[in-house]
């Protein structure tokens, strides 16, 4: 497949207006084009494919994309409507069946409770996938504006910002939930998704900035910059879309690592707490009965791992269609 052709702005600039150069730089920074190379370098017209689209085909052609991205969605539709598989109570627990196995109508068997483990694996699919999905968005948000600002303007900023990434890596991130979150007393997940991101935006702030420094330092850019942008606007119409594909793919595989990590803070007791329905919490109630009832530890473990192994692979199927050098 043909490599990707570069910038040259000037190419653009010669011919045209002052008016128009600024606008062909601004079309070309944002559209990424490939060099023609007959059907495989085209789209339907003839015209060059923008590295989102070839990204797209690629992904659509991709077995591991398919199969975990259908996985991801069932588990968004059981997040949004759990009532529509499960129409138990997942608090509603008799403990005269207490480790009983499955029966009709509860296929998975209770728990040390009494508690149906079916509807409680279902429900906690809303807690894990909220926390992941909220986490992520707010560690790929904080993180990619300071590490973008950072990578832009460089100098005292940048130099800073790099010494507070170093002292939040070296914090422990299991250590630092059981020491910050043994003193929340909420029992809602916002504590939870504020730790994930207080430790978690340093990974991302440090891709972003490496991601902008390179982008910076393109032909388009400086024609840009020549021609009087402003910074805003070279950093949302030229940077931005140009340094986005790795913060997207190290966000897709953090996702999982998310919800892993919700489940483990559950698991010790300082995360999620009764009467929440977390995966985490079933795992930690039904240790102790591993020998005598261990459907009520597989199952909801079974379910974490399906989760966190899905969005892996979707993070790995992504960044081999956004990496040209997988190609």
């Amino acid at each position: 497949m043909p490599e990707q052709q570069p910038y040259e702005a000037g190419r653009a600039i010669a011919g045209t207006g002052m008016g128009g150069a600024m606008d062909l730089a601004a079309s070309e920074a944002t559209t990424l084009e490939r060099t023609p190379g007959g059907p495989e370098g085209t789209g339907p017209a003839g015209k060059p494919r923008s590295l989102w689209s070839d990204a797209w085909r690629d992904l659509r052609r991709n077995p591991v994309f398919l199969v975990s991205a259908l996985v991801i969605l069932f588990l968004v539709f059981v997040s949004v409507w759990p009532s529509a598989i499960a129409s138990g109570n997942p608090l509603t627990c008799d403990l005269a069946k207490a480790q009983d196995g499955s029966a009709p109508g509860h296929p998975f068997g209770y728990d040390g409770q009494g508690c149906d483990v079916y509807t409680r694996t279902v429900y906690g699919a809303r807690t894990s996938v909220t926390v992941g999905v909220l986490a992520t968005l707010g560690v790929s948000v904080f993180g990619s504006v300071l590490g973008g600002l950072a990578g832009y303007f460089g100098g005292l900023w940048d130099a800073v910002l790099s010494r507070v990434t170093d002292i939040f890596f070296a914090i422990p991130v299991v250590l630092g939930g059981l020491v910050l979150l043994s003193v929340v007393t909420s029992n809602t997940v916002w504590p939870v998704i504020g730790f994930m991101v207080l430790l978690g935006w340093p990974q991302i702030s440090r891709i972003a900035r490496g991601s902008v420094i390179t982008a910076k330092q393109n032909d388009y850019v400086q024609a840009a910059r020549a021609l009087g942008a402003s910074d805003s606007r070279i950093l949302l119409r030229h940077i931005a879309p140009n340094a986005v594909a790795p913060v997207i793919v190290v966000a897709t595989i953090a996702l999982g690592t998310y919800i892993a990590l919700e489940a483990t803070l559950s698991y010790l007791g300082v995360g999620l707490k009764p009467p929440s329905v977390s995966w985490g919490i079933d795992i930690s109630a039904a240790s102790p009965y591993i020998r005598n009832a261990p459907h009520a530890l597989l199952w909801p473990s079974g379910a974490l791992a399906v989760t966190v192994l899905a969005f892996i692979m979707l993070g790995d199927a992504v960044r081999d269609a956004l990496d040209p050098k997988l190609r």
